[in-house]
């Protein structure tokens, strides 16, 4: 009615990019799958006033700009300044009769911002609930310093510095004060609400003043997303213990009971160390608490395995040596009743590996609960063509029920529905590239291949590889004109960490071979790479129903479980990857010979490490290698720098913990075979088909019944919407016991 386009206005709304990469989107699709499962649950996090930096190239750089995503305001967050909450730093602890009282402290006040998250078709709105800090009104006033009037109200900023802003690393820690600040912030705000709800309910009953907390881990559980809220261990036992006045056995026993952790990633780098120093700085209180932790656990190892100085040291959740720091996924798996890794390759490196001490200790405590993908926003949303084709075969049932796209394996050799496949891809990519030729300026053949790897950059997902491959492809078009040779538009997308040397020069490579490629007329139309800018949900949502071929070709053993890897599949693209992650099963659901799979398996690199990885033999032995690194190395591609990449080169010689010359001639002749199949467009096609229908193991509502049942214990509920002519029931006399905080 008022003449605007529902398109038009969905491209103005800003992205809340307010987390990293998987980790942040994998907690979105949870929210999403738990809604329309109709369970009680919670998304608790941080309302940055910044979230993840919009990415500009310039020159073929990155260059990073401030996402200042609430200029205009956000319309789905409704502000609760009756919820808002104290969180206490610095201080000191004081030890009495009555036992520790942490004194002193710096108050930051917690507001919560509330967003819904409904379900699909049902009658379930959950909440996302984001805290912001605010100074609390008398900040820096009721001190001595009454003075400086001004000077103490431009020090607010001071302590609402906490919410400003999302630290950029994805898979890598930086021990930074304010991140430690950001962690503990969300962790006080959260259990404090979570209790005060508790209280309210019927369960929290009180003996005379004292709440009983006996029934508390059956009413609440609480699900810790990596090790970054991990300090809510500490301070739920500080809040039993020292406010509560509970036991120690008890509020140890109920902790445990209520919290239970996923890893995310087995790279050391990434795994949380923070300095004991700095912890007893900000939360004394908390350290204290930690030790405590510590002795008990350790006293109860001795026990068990007497004498065993050096199993103590691997399993004490703080490592000495240097500056002493708190191993925080050591005392995640202590204080949690469950661990899970998230897909079945994973979760085995977790329990063989990275804690195998602690696996040994206890092993019905390990588990896996491989990732999934909502098929709401990840088909239904982003791909309503194919969405609707499936729907003509199968029904609609199978967007609550993915399993189900089992079903169109019956037509698999149906050839109306073969091309109409293929057809709704070739639109999706008449689409993109049209997109592309707005955005970027360069002309797309829409009949090529789309090839594409798009994650954020890091050695270990080896985009290196992939570039290694484009100059190969390069070097034969030129060799050969005349040759048959299959078109590709070459995609690569994504953001480096601002502080990540390494991830950035390769971005600047990638960049630099494409104006090489791009502008070379012997190539012309056969070979485009392009450099997707500012990759983030919004984009993602375009470029994969577009794409024809996925890459996931992280070194095996490194990445946790991907899951842009289930996207892609989801949306009738092939894969190319690695043994690694999800990857397996995404290789065992739909038969390893309907994907492209290549390299190492995790044992090949593990024997590879043992005799010593020689990059250089593969060089050697690699004549078409040995010219695409030397292209690089001589400055083919930065003529007038010709020095610019030397750090790159001599990491894949000297440094390269990612193997990337070892994979190389496995990754090219599987390239080989894909160009065949893709000649073939119907053995193609039905190989995509074969893949959608294998695809619905993957989706997040299996991995949230999952959790649901072996880890929260609590039941799904389906209440459909009535029909509007029929009146209401009560609905809370139909919800399960048990809230899934």
């Amino acid at each position: 009615q008022l003449g605007l386009d529902m398109e038009e206005l969905e491209e103005i709304e800003e992205d809340a990019g307010l987390g990293n990469g998987g980790l942040g989107r994998l907690a979105a699709c949870f929210l999403d799958s738990m809604a329309t499962l109709g369970l009680a649950a919670y998304g608790y996090g941080i309302r940055y006033e910044y979230g993840i930096f919009n990415q500009k190239i310039r020159d073929g750089w990155q260059v990073e700009e401030a996402d200042d995503w609430l200029r205009h305001g956000n319309p789905w967050e409704k502000a609760r300044p009756e919820y808002m909450l104290p969180v206490h730093f610095y201080g000191r602890v004081e030890h009495g009769a009555t036992g520790a009282k942490w004194v002193d402290t710096q108050v930051v006040l917690a507001l919560p911002y509330d967003t819904p998250v409904p379900g699909y078709m049902n009658n379930t709105v959950n909440t996302m609930r984001l805290w912001s800090a605010r100074a609390p009104n008398d900040f820096n006033l009721r001190d001595f310093n009454v003075g400086d009037y001004i000077q103490a109200v431009l020090d607010r900023n001071l302590a609402e510095n906490i919410s400003r802003v999302l630290y950029p690393n994805d898979n890598f820690f930086e021990g930074k004060e304010l991140r430690l600040k950001q962690e503990y912030f969300v962790v006080a705000a959260t259990l404090q609400d979570i209790i005060r709800r508790f209280k309210a309910s019927k369960f929290g009953s009180t003996d005379s003043v004292r709440t009983v907390f006996d029934s508390f881990p059956d009413q609440v559980a609480i699900q810790l997303n990596d090790t970054h809220p991990a300090m809510a261990i500490p301070e739920l036992m500080r809040i039993f213990v020292d406010i509560e006045k509970l036991p120690w056995n008890t509020a140890w026993d109920i902790t445990k009971r209520t919290f239970a952790y996923t890893n995310h990633t087995v790279l050391p780098e990434a795994l949380e160390r923070w300095p004991v120093d700095l912890v007893e700085k900000l939360l004394p209180r908390h350290l204290q608490i930690i030790y405590e932790i510590n002795q008990r656990h350790l006293d109860h190892i001795a026990s068990l395995f007497p004498n065993d100085m050096d199993r103590l040291r691997r399993m004490s959740l703080i490592e000495e040596g240097g500056t002493k720091r708190i191993n925080m996924a050591h005392l995640c798996i202590v204080g949690s009743h469950a661990v899970n890794g998230v897909a079945k390759i994973h979760s085995e490196i977790v329990k063989t590996q990275v804690f195998e001490d602690f696996a040994a200790l206890e092993p019905e405590k390990f588990q896996n609960k491989t990732n999934g993908i909502t098929p709401r926003r990840w088909l239904l949303l982003c791909n309503p063509g194919l969405a609707e084709l499936i729907a003509e075969k199968i029904g609609e049932d199978y967007v609550r029920d993915l399993s189900q796209l089992t079903k169109l394996h019956e037509f698999v050799d149906d050839d109306l529905f073969i091309r109409e496949v293929a057809k709704v891809k070739q639109e999706n990519k008449v689409k993109f590239a049209l997109y592309l030729e707005k955005e970027y300026k360069v002309k797309i053949n829409p009949s090529s291949m789309f090839d594409v790897h798009v994650k954020r950059i890091h050695e270990y997902k080896r985009q290196l590889m992939n570039c290694l491959h484009i100059i190969t492809m390069y070097n034969r078009i030129r060799r050969d004109p005349a040759k048959l040779f299959v078109p590709r538009t070459v995609i690569i997308g994504g953001k480096a960490a601002p502080g990540y040397h390494m991830a950035k020069m390769i971005i600047k490579l990638i960049n630099a071979v494409a104006h090489v490629v791009n502008n070379d007329p012997v190539v012309g139309s056969k070979l485009k790479v392009i450099f997707l800018e500012n990759y983030r949900v919004s984009l993602a949502e375009k470029v994969i129903p577009a794409t024809d071929l996925s890459e996931q070709i992280s070194t095996a053993g490194t990445e946790a479980s991907g899951t842009g890897n289930m996207k892609f599949m989801l949306n009738g693209a092939l894969t190319i990857g690695t043994m690694d992650g999800a990857n397996v099963e995404m290789a065992e659901e739909a038969g390893e010979e309907n994907l492209f799979i290549f390299g190492m398996r995790v044992e090949d690199v593990a024997e590879l490490d043992r005799e010593g990885y020689n990059a250089q033999k593969y060089y050697n032995e690699l004549p078409e290698l040995q010219q695409a690194v030397d292209q690089i190395e001589s400055g083919f591609f930065s003529p007038k720098e010709p020095e610019l990449f030397k750090d790159v080169v001599n990491m894949l010689f000297h440094h390269d913990r990612f193997k990337v010359f070892a994979d190389y001639e496995a990754y090219v002749k599987c390239q080989e075979k894909v160009s065949e199949l893709y000649l073939n467009s119907k053995a193609w096609t039905k190989m995509v088909i074969r893949n959608i229908a294998a695809a619905g193991k993957f989706s997040s509502d299996r991995t949230i019944k999952e959790y649901a049942r072996d880890i929260w214990h609590v039941e799904p509920s389906d209440l459909k919407i009535p029909p509007p002519n029929e009146p209401r029931d009560a609905v809370e006399d139909k919800t399960p016991n048990g809230t899934a905080a």
